[in-house]
């Protein structure tokens, strides 16, 4: 394993910003912690910019579908952490990304992807554009020739919990969430970025491999729901199908 004496150079670590949910935030802590230089890229300059400083994290502004700006984010980096929310521009932005690293030659590239990825194929997708998203963005970057690592998170424990579902909680005493009678495995933002730095750390034997990350079970909103009446709630809470299409949120949604 290297020691955080053997690599000079700082690790890009893109959404270093993020919200609840956020893996960039965690994982620039860990590999401080570590030892290591942290370039943290960030969309603006804010409180959430100066507290990485703080922190003593290298922060640069930027946009990743920028060319200009992920030159000067990238050069001098050797190993990447790219998580982004999805949206319109994920594929651009992922592209644009590995393009450059490319050009910088960089030695490892940890992508953040979503678990359902791996129940889709050229012959089978989803319902879901973030899922599809998700899904092009691993073709391109497996067809690249960048060493790429690919996390295959399930839905984060803080975004599924604290942002879709406390609200109904909070005002009717019921979990109410888009999963029908799905099942989800939640597993918590901070112990995805902890595999995350480890990769980081020594990412040689991690090279071309992908890792499903998710919770301890997987289980219904029933389960669920029964978890919450058991953690001193005035009022017993239910469960409701919330209304709308019938999927769980990708990793890439609550970073």
């Amino acid at each position: 394993m290297t020691t955080k004496h053997e690599h000079a150079n700082p690790i890009l670590v893109s959404g270093a910003a993020g919200a609840v949910g956020g893996i960039g935030r965690k994982v620039t802590e860990f590999l401080l912690a570590k030892g290591y230089k942290v370039r943290a890229l960030v969309r603006r300059q804010d409180e959430r910019a100066e507290t990485l400083r703080r922190l003593g994290a290298e922060v640069v502004v930027g946009d990743l579908t920028d060319l200009a700006s992920m030159h000067r984010a990238i050069e001098g980096c050797r190993r990447i952490y790219f998580g982004m929310s999805v949206s319109a521009a994920y594929l651009e932005a992922t592209i644009n990304t590995a393009a450059i690293a490319r050009h910088h030659g960089v030695e490892a590239f940890v992508n953040m992807s979503q678990m359902t990825v791996s129940q889709m194929s050229i012959s089978e997708t989803t319902e879901s554009p973030q899922h599809k998203l998700h899904w092009l963005a691993e073709q391109a970057l497996s067809w690249s020739g960048l060493p790429i690592v690919t996390v295959r998170p399930t839905v984060f424990l803080e975004g599924f919990f604290l942002q879709l579902a406390a609200p109904a909680v909070r005002a009717s005493d019921e979990l109410a969430l888009p999963m029908g009678d799905g099942k989800t495995s939640p597993i918590s933002a901070v112990d995805v970025a902890r595999a995350v730095a480890v990769i980081l750390d020594d990412p040689a034997p991690h090279i071309r491999q992908i890792y499903d990350l998710t919770g301890p079970e997987s289980a219904d909103l029933d389960h669920y729901a029964r978890l919450l009446r058991g953690t001193g709630q005035a009022h017993p809470v239910s469960r409701r199908s919330a209304p709308g299409v019938e999927r769980r949120p990708s990793a890439g949604e609550v970073s």
